[in-house]
C-alpha cells in the first residue's frame, strides 16, 4: 500500500506538472511521498496525548504565522519576496508548534471512559510493565499471592524475546534461569486476581530492553517492577515509578536495635580475626565478635550495631556471656575459661559434682568388674 501510495503521488504530479515542473515533478512527487511515509511512521508509535499536543500545537503555530504575515504585508517589500516570507513563516511556525506541542502531549495521560456497568477502578487500569530479571527473580509471584500486587501485569513481547534467549542459552544455569523465568510468568497468569497481557509494542531504533521499558512506560504511563539496580537508578532519575522487588524485601525486615538478643548459627569465619558469620531466614548476614570458636553451633549474642548498604542490612554482635550454661559439665567448662572467678557456690558444688564423678567413672574404666550391688571393689573405696 505505501509503494502504491507513491507511485500514485509521482505519477499525478507528473501529470498536473505543478509550478510549471513536468519533467522533475515526479522525483518532487516521489519526495514528497517519502516525508508522508516518514510522517505516517512516526505517528503510528506516538501516543493519544502526544497526537493531540502536535495537533494543537501545529494550530498555535499556524495562528503566529497568521499575525506574522499581518505585519508583513504593511512593509514596502515586493510582492514575490511578501509570499516567500508568507509561506516560510507558515511551515516554520506550524513545524515548530507541531513537535513543541507533540513533545509536551507525550507526557499527558489522556483518561479512558469506562462503562457504566465496569467495577474496575483506575488503580486497576494502571499497568505495571515486568522486567526479565524479575520474572527469573520468581518473588513477584508469592508479592502477587499475598495479593499486594493486583491489577494489569504487562509483559511486553522484547521481555519475552529476551526470556525465550536465556532459556534457549547453551550454559545450563542461564537455560536454568530462563525456565524458571517462564514458569514464574504461567504461575502469575493462573491467579485469579492478577491479569497478564503481553504488549506488542516495539521499539526496533532501540536495542537494549531496559531502553525500551523506559520507553514504553512513557508512552504508557505504567510503573515498571524489576530488582534491577541500574534500570531502577536510570528510571527514577527520569522520571518514572519504579516498583523494586529488593526494597520492598528490604523494607519488610524486621527491625533489630542494639542491645537486643539473638539466637543465631554460626556458620563460617570473618574476614577479622575471631569473627564468625550468621544468616538469618531472609538472608541478612549477622558478623558476631568472638564466635570463630563456636561455628556450627547455636549461641545467644548483643546486637550493638545495625548498618544499611546498597546490597540490604548487615548486623554486627558480640557473644552474649550473661547466658548461663547448663549441667555440671557446662558450668566446669565456664570455671576453666575464667567465669569461676566471680561464680556462686552453686558453681562450685556444680564443679566438685563433676570431679566426683570422673574420678568414679575413671576408677570403674580400667577394672570393669563391679558387684552386684554396682559399688566399686573395697580397695577402690578406701
Amino acid at each position: 500500500m505505501r509503494g502504491l501510495f507513491m507511485v500514485l503521488i509521482g505519477v499525478l504530479c507528473y501529470a498536473f506538472a505543478p509550478f510549471g515542473l513536468r519533467g522533475s515533478a515526479a522525483g518532487v512527487g516521489l519526495l514528497l511521498a517519502l516525508v508522508i511515509v516518514f510522517a505516517e511512521f512516526r505517528l503510528a508509535y506516538a501516543s493519544i496525548g502526544g497526537l493531540i499536543g502536535g495537533a494543537f500545537g501545529a494550530l498555535a503555530g499556524m495562528c503566529a504565522a497568521l499575525l506574522l504575515t499581518l505585519i508583513i504585508s504593511h512593509t514596502s517589500q515586493p510582492g514575490s519576496t511578501k509570499s516567500f516570507l508568507d509561506f516560510i513563516s507558515l511551515l516554520a511556525f506550524s513545524y515548530l508548534g507541531m513537535v513543541t506541542g507533540f513533545r509536551c502531549g507525550e507526557h499527558w495521560r489522556v483518561p479512558r471512559r469506562k462503562a457504566k456497568g465496569s467495577s474496575e477502578s483506575p488503580a486497576n487500569e494502571l499497568m505495571k510493565l515486568l522486567d526479565t530479571s524479575v520474572l527469573i527473580d520468581g518473588r513477584i509471584a508469592e508479592i502477587c499471592e499475598a495479593q499486594f500486587l493486583d491489577g494489569v501485569l504487562a509483559v511486553p513481547q522484547f521481555v519475552l524475546h529476551e526470556l525465550q534467549l536465556v532459556a534457549d542459552s547453551s550454559d545450563p544455569l542461564k537455560r536454568q534461569r530462563g525456565r524458571r523465568g517462564l514458569e514464574v510468568l504461567q504461575r502469575i497468569q493462573k491467579m485469579p486476581q492478577v491479569e497478564v497481557r503481553v504488549v506488542d509494542d516495539d521499539f526496533p531504533n532501540t536495542a537494549d530492553v531496559d531502553h525500551k521499558l523506559i520507553e514504553l512506560a512513557r508512552r504508557t504511563g505504567a510503573k515498571i517492577v524489576t530488582n534491577d539496580f541500574n534500570l531502577n537508578k536510570v528510571a527514577t532519575v527520569q522520571g518514572f515509578s519504579v516498583l523494586n522487588v529488593n526494597e520492598l524485601a528490604n523494607a519488610l525486615k524486621p527491625a533489630v536495635l542494639p542491645g537486643e538478643t539473638m539466637h543465631v548459627l554460626i556458620q563460617r569465619e570473618g574476614k577479622e580475626a575471631m569473627q564468625g558469620v550468621a544468616y538469618l531466614s531472609d538472608g541478612t548476614m549477622v558478623v558476631v565478635d568472638g564466635a570463630r570458636r563456636m561455628i556450627n553451633k547455636s549461641v545467644d549474642i548483643i546486637v550493638t550495631s545495625v548498618h544499611q548498604t546498597t546490597a540490604g542490612k548487615m548486623i554486627f554482635g558480640r557473644v552474649d556471656e550473661r547466658v548461663e550454661p547448663v549441667g555440671p559439665y557446662a558450668r566446669a567448662a565456664a570455671a576453666g575459661r575464667g567465669v569461676g572467678v566471680n561464680s556462686t557456690a552453686s558453681y562450685s558444688a556444680g564443679s566438685n559434682a563433676a570431679r566426683e564423678e570422673e574420678n568414679n567413672r575413671a576408677t570403674e574404666a580400667p577394672g570393669g568388674d563391679q558387684n552386684s550391688s554396682g559399688t566399686p571393689p573395697q580397695s577402690e573405696v578406701e
